[in-house]
C-alpha cells in the first residue's frame, strides 16, 4: 500500500469511527429524552391517580355524613362554600374554576414573565386539597378539569427542571410541555389514552399554534397507559351492556343531540354570565361587594337541591349515572336538570372544581328524561350514553372529545358513530346559544387578568 492509499484509509477509518459516535450520542440523547418523558408521564399519573383516590375519600365522607345527619348540609355547604369563596381569591387567585381555561390561556400568552402564572406548580397543587375539601360539603364538582391543570403544572414543572441542567426537552416549548400534560391529565383522570390525545387536539389546541409532535402525542398516551398498568383497563363507568341499535335511531340520535345542545348551551351561558350577570341591574353592585355572602346563600340552594334529590347532586353525580346506565329508573325525575342548577351554582362560588363529570351526571340524567317521557320507546342506557356525550359536547363545543371520552369510560365502542353524531348536533345548535366555547371564554379572563397584574407590576 502506498503512503497516499495510507492516509487516505485512515482519514476514511477516522471518519467512519467519528460518523458512528455521532450516530451514538445522537440515539443516546434520544434515549435520555425519551426517558425524561417517560418520567415526566408518570409523574402527571401518579399525581392524577393520588388525586383519584383523594377525590374518592372525599366523596365518601360526605355520602356517610350527609346520610347520618340530613339537616347537616343545610350548614355545611353555606359555611364551606363562604369558607372556601374566602380563601381561593385570597391565597390561591389561579386554581378557581375547573383549570382546563387556565391551561389554554396560558398556551397563548407570549412567553416571558407571565407565561407560567397560571400553571405555577405549587399553587396550582392546591388545587387537590380545595377540591377534596369541596367534594367533602357537597359541592357539585368533579376532579377532571382540576387534573387537567395538575397534569400541565407538573410536566412544564418537570420539563423545566430537565431544561435548566441540559437533560432533556431543548426542542420542546413550554407551549408543548404545557399540551403533553394536560392531555396526559385527562388520559390518567378518566383512564381514558385516546380521549386524552382527541382532547389535547380539539380542546386545548384549539386556536393555538403547536406542533403535534411525536413527543408531545406519546407523552399523553404514556400518562393514559401507565395509569392502565396501574389499575388495570377498567372504564370509569361500569361496562356498558345496553343495546346498540333501535327502530329510527338516527331520529333517536338527533333528537338527543337537539335536547342536550339547548341545555349544554344554557349551561355554559349561564356558567359565564355569573350570579351578577343574573341579577337585576338594582342589586348587581352588592353581589359583586359580597361574593362571600352569595356564596352562602348559594350554598343554601345547593342544600335544597341536594334534599329534594336525596343528596344526587352532591359530587360528581357517580352514582347517578352508573344506576342509569345500569338501566334503574332515576327517582325523582328532573335529577339531571337539578344537577345542572348545583354545578352552576358551585361554579359561581368561584371555589376550585371540574364541570367535566358533573356534565355527564347532567347528560345522564336527562337521558333517564327523555325515556320516561317517551314511554320507554327505546332501551333508556341507549339514551343515557347519547345524551352524556351530547350535553357535554353541549357544553364544551368539543364534540369529538366529548364522543370518545364516553366510548372509553363506558367501554362502548360500538355506539361511537351514534354518539359522534348527536354530539355534532349538540355542539351545533349549542353554538347558537353560546357562541364561543365555555373553556374558551373563560381562559379570555384569565389572559386579561394576567396582563393587567403584568402591567400594574411594571408601573408599580
Amino acid at each position: 500500500m502506498t503512503t497516499q492509499q495510507n492516509i487516505t484509509f485512515r482519514a476514511k477509518a477516522r471518519f467512519f469511527i467519528h460518523k458512528k459516535l455521532r450516530q451514538s450520542n445522537r440515539i443516546s440523547r434520544k434515549s435520555i429524552e425519551f426517558s425524561c418523558l417517560l418520567i415526566g408521564a408518570t409523574l402527571v399519573a401518579l399525581f392524577s391517580l393520588g388525586f383519584a383516590k383523594l377525590a374518592d375519600l372525599g366523596l365518601e365522607w360526605n355520602e356517610h355524613w350527609a346520610a347520618k345527619y340530613p339537616l347537616a348540609p343545610w350548614f355545611v355547604l353555606p359555611l364551606g362554600l363562604m369558607l372556601l369563596a374566602w380563601f381561593t381569591p385570597k391565597y390561591t387567585p389561579y386554581v378557581s374554576g375547573s383549570g382546563i381555561p387556565q391551561v389554554i390561556a396560558s398556551l397563548s400568552l407570549p412567553y416571558g414573565t407571565q407565561k407560567n402564572r397560571l400553571l405555577q406548580f405549587v399553587q396550582t397543587l392546591w388545587k387537590i386539597p380545595l377540591t377534596f375539601l369541596a367534594m367533602c360539603i357537597g359541592a357539585s364538582v368533579g376532579r377532571e378539569g382540576p387534573s387537567v391543570q395538575v397534569g400541565a403544572a407538573v410536566m412544564l414543572a418537570w420539563g423545566n427542571l430537565c431544561r435548566r441542567y441540559g437533560i432533556a426537552f431543548t426542542g420542546l416549548s413550554a407551549n408543548e410541555l404545557m399540551a403533553t400534560g394536560a392531555g396526559g391529565g385527562l388520559a390518567a383522570a378518566f383512564n381514558a389514552p385516546l380521549a386524552g390525545v382527541i382532547f389535547a387536539i380539539e380542546e386545548i389546541g384549539r386556536g393555538v399554534l403547536l406542533r403535534w409532535e411525536r413527543r408531545v402525542l406519546l407523552g399523553v398516551l404514556a400518562a393514559g397507559f401507565i395509569l392502565v398498568a396501574i389499575q388495570g383497563n377498567n372504564p370509569y363507568f361500569p361496562q356498558y351492556h345496553g343495546t346498540y341499535h333501535a327502530p329510527n335511531i338516527l331520529l333517536w340520535v338527533l333528537l338527543c343531540g337537539v335536547v342536550c345542545g339547548i341545555f349544554g348551551g344554557l349551561f355554559a351561558k349561564l356558567l359565564a354570565k355569573g350570579v351578577a350577570g343574573i341579577c337585576p341591574q338594582s342589586i348587581r353592585g352588592w353581589v359583586r361587594r359580597h361574593p362571600i355572602y352569595v356564596a352562602g346563600i348559594l350554598g343554601l340552594i345547593l342544600a335544597a337541591l341536594g334534599a329534594y334529590t336525596h343528596g344526587q347532586t352532591y359530587g360528581t353525580g357517580y352514582h347517578v349515572v352508573a344506576n342509569a346506565l345500569d338501566g334503574q329508573l332515576i327517582s325523582p325525575e328532573p335529577v339531571g336538570i337539578a344537577k345542572l342548577f348545583a354545578t352552576v351554582g358551585t361554579y359561581w362560588t368561584g371555589i376550585a372544581g371540574g364541570i367535566f363529570t358533573p356534565s355527564l351526571t347532567v347528560g345522564a340524567g336527562i337521558g333517564a328524561q327523555i325515556y320516561n317521557l317517551t314511554g320507554g320507546l327505546v332501551d333508556q342506557r341507549l339514551l343515557v350514553l347519547l345524551c352524556m356525550a351530547g350535553f357535554l359536547a353541549g357544553a364544551t363545543q368539543s364534540p369529538l372529545t366529548a364522543s370518545v371520552v364516553v366510548m372509553e369510560m363506558t367501554g362502548s365502542q360500538p355506539a361511537l358513530i351514534w354518539s359522534l353524531i348527536g354530539a355534532l348536533a349538540a355542539s351545533f345548535v349549542s353554538r347558537q346559544i353560546m357562541p364561543k366555547p365555555f373553556y374558551h371564554f373563560a381562559a379570555a379572563r384569565f389572559r386579561q387578568r394576567v396582563r393587567e397584574e403584568t402591567k400594574l407590576e411594571e408601573n408599580g
